[in-house]
Parts: C-alpha cells; sequence; structure tokens
C-alpha cells in the first residue's frame, strides 16, 4: 500500500472511531495531524474502539501520551545516533 493511502486509511479509521463514540469529526480530523503517521493514528484508534473513553478530555490525553511517547522515542534515537558518532570519532 502507498504511503499516502496508508495515511488516509488510518485517518479515516480513526475519523470513523471518533464520530462513533459521540464526538465531533473534527476532533478526530485534528487527532490524525498531531499524530501524524498512521501507526500513531492505528494505535489511537485502537484505544478509541477498545476503551471507549466517555468525554473528549480522556480522549485527548491518551492522544498526549501517544504523542509523548514518540517525541521520547525521537529522543532516545538522536541521542543514540549522537552517541554513536562520538564513539565512531574516537
Amino acid at each position: 500500500m502507498s504511503d499516502q493511502r496508508e495515511w488516509s486509511r488510518s485517518r479515516d479509521d480513526l475519523v470513523d472511531a471518533v464520530k462513533r463514540l459521540g464526538f465531533p469529526e473534527e476532533l478526530g480530523v485534528e487527532m490524525a495531524k498531531n499524530l501524524g503517521s498512521p501507526k500513531a493514528m492505528n494505535r489511537m484508534a485502537s484505544y478509541l474502539y477498545h476503551v471507549k473513553p466517555k468525554s473528549v478530555e480522556m480522549v485527548v490525553d491518551e492522544m498526549l501520551a501517544i504523542c509523548s511517547e514518540i517525541d521520547a522515542w525521537r529522543d532516545k534515537k538522536a541521542s543514540e545516533e549522537a552517541n554513536a558518532r562520538l564513539w565512531i570519532k574516537r
């Protein structure tokens, strides 16, 4: 599947999950933008389908937690790469 189609499908699945819980479509669209990757959007949609949160605050809290984990992972990878470059220079 092409990257664009995968991204669109994941976004659509997330928006559908949001709407099924009775929240506005716009919330799903904005969450997809913030999550930024099919893997993150699929993770969020899975949370929505399984947990079925009752409030927008719970939905947004989970989205922020996913974003935070992604940022921490990126920081870790950047640190590992920087350390690897230091070891190569020695």
